[in-house]
């Protein structure tokens, strides 16, 4: 029992102070679009764990396991490392390296579109980010993925807090699979993602609508970009330095409205917007 909550404490060590850190400044789990990436936080997570079992085992044995001979043997505290959770961690490395070669090639030739978050400047990012879409709607396979890592995560810690003496838990081998199949399944939606225009905020000022997002450039053959108001189809034109989509919104539409950008043949998700709130006058203190 006293092994176990030791081990928790060097858990919490290891985590708070990093979760503090990561809540303040998520630049280092965040793509290069400003979202938090999944393949990078789950790495990261695994690396943590990994990290933790084996300073709870080398204190473990250098305190009460007998030093140097807690160690030795072919059934000691270390055998499964290599069998079982190198492995384990893998995938996830697997998953995080390919998705950012895909990713940054998809870019590199237009193919894809990574506009940053509304209000990524904010500085925190939502956890929700990690099973969300460029276009903030939950993503089944990034869903799968972290869902299935984080129970194998819990499984790990719990079978090891049962028996800290024991070392590593000698689970089954294929148990990688619950993190390598979900890894691959990660890495093979972001070669077939398709690259759907994607709008971040819109703004009306003037008469004039601006919608800005990625994914709004014409392909080679030429097709055009609609931009649609309440299913009203408007005349849109891209601004030569900022990328952003600006039409002439027709007197009768008025906020609350929903807009929605085609391009390339590909729909966007819709984007509410609404009338923006007016802004409450600081009050002067005496």
């Amino acid at each position: 029992m006293a092994s176990a909550l030791c081990a928790l404490a060097l858990l919490a060590a290891l985590t708070v102070p990093l979760a503090v850190r990561l809540r303040r400044h998520p630049a280092f789990i965040t793509g290069r679009d400003g979202r938090l990436s999944t393949s990078t936080a789950l790495a990261l997570a695994w690396t943590v764990i990994l990290v933790w079992l084996l300073l709870t085992t080398l204190g473990y044995g250098l305190t009460a396991g007998g030093a140097a001979g807690y160690f030795r043997g072919g059934h000691g505290p270390l055998s499964a490392l290599t069998t079982v959770y190198l492995p384990l961690l893998g995938g996830p490395y697997a998953a995080l390296i390919g998705a950012k070669t895909v990713v940054g090639m998809r870019v590199e030739k237009g193919t894809l579109a990574k506009p940053a978050p509304r209000h990524a400047d904010s500085g925190r990012r939502p956890l929700r980010e990690l099973i969300a879409n460029d276009s903030g709607r939950t993503d089944l396979v990034d869903l799968q993925y972290v869902v299935l890592s984080a129970v194998t995560m819990l499984y790990v810690v719990l079978f090891f807090l049962s028996d800290v003496a024991g070392g590593l838990p000698p689970l089954p081998t294929e148990i990688w699979a619950l993190t390598g199949a979900p890894a691959g399944a990660y890495l093979l939606n972001k070669l077939a993602t398709r690259a759907n225009p994607v709008i971040t905020d819109v703004s009306l000022s003037g008469g004039l609508l601006t919608v800005e997002g990625g994914g709004f450039t014409r392909d080679p053959v030429g097709a055009t970009t609609h931009v649609t108001v309440d299913d009203t189809p408007l005349p849109a034109a891209p601004d030569p330095l900022t990328g952003a989509l600006r039409a002439p919104l027709p007197t009768p539409l008025a906020p609350p409205f929903t807009v929605v950008v085609t391009a390339r043949g590909l729909r966007s998700d819709p984007y509410r917007y609404d009338t923006p709130a007016p802004a409450v006058p600081a009050q002067r203190t005496s």
